[in-house]
């Protein structure tokens, strides 16, 4: 189950997928700035019972809200629990989170480079993207198709 935590998000989910992906939903998203933080109560939309739950975002930053919500999920009876991200910035105290979070795994691309803590971390999953970026740039600079490089994708 892809869950996101945007009802936006479980849309994208959903266009990839046969089935509606459940979303959590935790009200109010928005705050003034002037108020301090809330951490208001979840809700799940949808069921994560005996699936795998993928929540997908942008990046991952303070890694405590991404455990949080694992156990959130676990609790509501999620087989295993991955963190999706491109952009890893995992700041702070991001390993001792990760390492007592019900998270399996948190898997990232190398956009934003690691410390060698973290990518030595065995809950921590590092995609390489250079390549493809390479390939990307050499095919806008040449005026080529960039829908091309997104099919007969290999693993190498």
């Amino acid at each position: 189950a892809v869950v996101s935590t945007q009802s936006t998000g479980a849309s994208i989910g959903r266009s990839n997928m046969v089935y509606q992906s459940p979303f959590v939903c935790s009200y109010p998203t928005h705050l003034p700035n002037i108020q301090h933080k809330i951490k208001p109560s979840l809700s799940l939309v949808g069921s994560v019972q005996e699936k795998i739950a993928i929540i997908l975002d942008d990046i991952i930053d303070d890694v405590e809200p991404w455990s949080l919500l694992a156990g959130f999920l676990k609790d509501r009876g999620a087989k295993s629990v991955y963190a999706m991200a491109p952009h890893g910035i995992l700041s702070g105290d991001a390993v001792q989170h990760i390492d007592k979070s019900c998270l399996d795994k948190v898997i990232v691309t190398n956009t934003v480079p690691l410390s060698k803590e973290l990518s030595s971390n065995p809950k921590i999953s590092v995609v390489d993207v250079s390549k493809m970026f390479a390939e990307a740039i050499r095919r806008i600079h040449n005026g080529e198709s960039m829908s091309k490089l997104f099919t007969n994708i290999t693993q190498d």
